[in-house]
C-alpha cells in the first residue's frame, strides 16, 4: 500500500511551524552506568525493562517538534501528505539540515503516523536522506534519539546507523532518572577508499558494457542537478558522434562492476577567423556508493596525462566549482576564454596541458553539437530502459 503514497518535497513557505506528533510507547530502555577508575571510565548501556510501559508524547514538553525551526537555517523536508488544500494532513516526514563545518548531514526529524508504521515508509524516507548525503558528498549522516525509544534505535541500526555517543543531560538535569538519554547515531559514507587503492582498474570501455556504463552514469547524476537527469543519454549519443574520442575516454572497474567513467570529445576555441581544437570531457562520474574514494581523481589524472602525451594543449569544461579546482582547474577568465555568448562563471573552467595552451589563444569556447542535442522527449523515452528511483527535488539543484 505505501508504495502508492508519494513522498513529496515539503516547501518551507507552506510547512514551517507544522507540529510533528512524536508519540510512542516503549517497554524497554537502555540503562547507562558510568564507573570511574584510576585508568579512566567504563560506560555501559544495557537493555532493561520498565515496570510498566511508558508513553512519551509532545504535550509533556514545552518544545514540541516542528518542521523548519529557526535554528535549522538550511533545513529541507519531505513527506507523505493526505488530502488537498486546507484539508491536508501530514502522515510522515523527514527533515535534514547540513552541518557544514563537519561536512555531515543531520536528520533533524523523522516521523511516521501510527497507521503507516511497519510498512517500509520509514525506510523510504531514510533513503531520501541517504540520497541527499551522496549528492552533497557528505561524509556521514547523524541523528539523535532517546535511550527509551528502543523501537527507533532498532530501526536506525537496520538502516546501517551505529552508536557514536550520548548526552546524559540534554533534555533536563534528570535524564538518567527518566531513562531518557539523548543517543547520537551515525551512518558513514566513503568507507571503500582502501579497496579502491588496491583493486581499481582504469581501462577503455568495451561495447558489451555500454548499458552497464550508462546505468552507472544515470545513478551518479540522478536528482543531482535537477529531478532526474539526461547524462546517460548524452553518453549514448556521444559514442556515435564524430567528436567523440574513445582513445582518451576510460571506465573505472572494481571486479566486474563499472564504478566510474570519463568521456572525452573534441571542442574548439574560436577567435576572429582562427580556430583551435582542444578537449572537453563530460560526464565524469562515479557510482554513488564509490564516491569520495578517489575514483574520479584517478580517472582525471590518468586521462589528462594521456591527453598531454598525444599532443592536446588544453581542456575546457562545465563542472562543479568546488571539485575541479582541487585538481588544477581554473575559471576560464584566467585564460581569456568566454562561452560562445561572451559569458564567464564559476562552473566554466579550464586547464592547460602545456604552458600557454589556452591563454595564448583565448577566444570563445564551442562544444560539439551532441552536447546540445538532448530533447526531454527523447530522454524520457530512453530512460525507460534503466532502473531509476523517484525524481525528487533536493537543495542545490538548478
Amino acid at each position: 500500500m505505501n508504495e502508492k503514497l508519494e513522498i513529496i518535497h515539503l516547501a518551507k513557505e507552506e510547512w514551517k511551524g507544522t507540529i510533528i506528533p512524536m508519540r510512542y510507547t516503549t517497554e524497554e530502555y537502555l540503562d547507562l552506568t558510568i564507573e570511574k577508575s584510576e585508568t579512566g571510565y567504563e560506560m555501559n548501556l544495557r537493555r532493561k525493562k520498565f515496570d510498566t510501559p511508558v508513553t512519551h508524547f509532545p504535550e509533556e514538553y514545552n518544545f514540541p517538534d516542528r518542521l523548519y525551526q529557526d535554528h535549522w537555517e538550511k533545513a529541507c523536508a519531505w513527506g507523505i501528505v493526505a488530502g488537498r488544500g486546507q484539508e491536508r494532513e501530514l502522515l510522515a516526514c523527514i527533515e535534514t539540515c547540513p552541518e557544514e563545518w563537519s561536512n555531515r548531514l543531520m536528520v533533524t526529524e523523522l516521523w511516521v503516523h501510527e497507521t503507516l508504521r511497519r510498512q517500509g515508509v520509514g525506510h523510504r524516507l531514510m533513503a531520501v536522506a541517504k540520497e541527499q548525503a551522496v549528492l552533497e558528498h557528505r561524509r556521514a549522516i547523524i541523528l539523535e534519539t532517546q535511550s527509551c525509544n528502543t523501537g527507533a534505535i532498532a530501526f536506525y541500526e537496520q538502516e546501517g546507523f551505529e552508536m557514536i555517543g550520548f548526552d546524559s543531560c540534554c533534555y533536563s538535569n534528570y535524564d538518567r532518572e527518566r531513562k531518557e538519554l539523548r543517543l547520537n547515531l551515525g551512518y558513514f559514507l566513503r568507507t571503500k577508499r582502501k579497496e579502491v587503492e588496491e583493486q581499481l582498474v582504469i581501462r577503455r570501455e568495451e561495447a558489451a558494457e555500454y548499458h552497464q556504463t550508462e546505468q552507472m552514469v544515470l545513478s551518479a547524476f540522478w536528482n543531482k542537478h535537477r529531478p532526474g537527469c539526461d547524462e546517460h543519454l548524452l553518453v549514448h549519443k556521444l559514442r556515435s558522434s564524430a567528436a567523440y574520442l574513445p582513445e582518451l575516454s576510460r571506465v573505472a572497474v572494481m571486479g566486474n562492476e563499472i564504478v566510474g567513467a570519463i568521456f572525452y570529445a573534441k571542442a574548439w576555441l574560436k577567435k576572429e577567423d582562427r580556430t583551435k581544437e582542444i578537449l572537453v570531457f563530460g560526464p565524469l562520474c562515479v557510482a554513488p556508493k564509490w564516491q569520495g574514494c578517489a575514483v574520479g581523481g584517478r580517472l582525471l589524472v590518468e586521462t589528462l596525462d594521456l591527453a598531454r602525451e598525444v599532443g592536446y594543449e588544453g581542456v575546457v569544461i562545465f563542472g562543479e566549482s568546488d571539485y575541479y579546482p582541487r585538481h588544477g582547474f581554473e575559471t576560464c577568465d584566467h585564460f581569456g576564454i568566454t562561452t560562445m555568448d561572451g559569458k564567464n562563471f564559476d562552473a566554466f573552467m579550464g586547464m592547460e596541458l602545456v604552458k600557454g595552451g589556452l591563454k595564448e589563444f583565448g577566444g570563445a569556447f564551442y562544444l560539439p553539437e551532441v552536447f546540445a542535442d538532448l530533447s526531454e522527449t527523447e530522454n524520457e523515452a530512453y530512460t525507460k530502459r534503466f532502473q531509476t528511483s523517484e525524481k525528487r527535488r533536493f537543495p542545490g539543484q538548478w
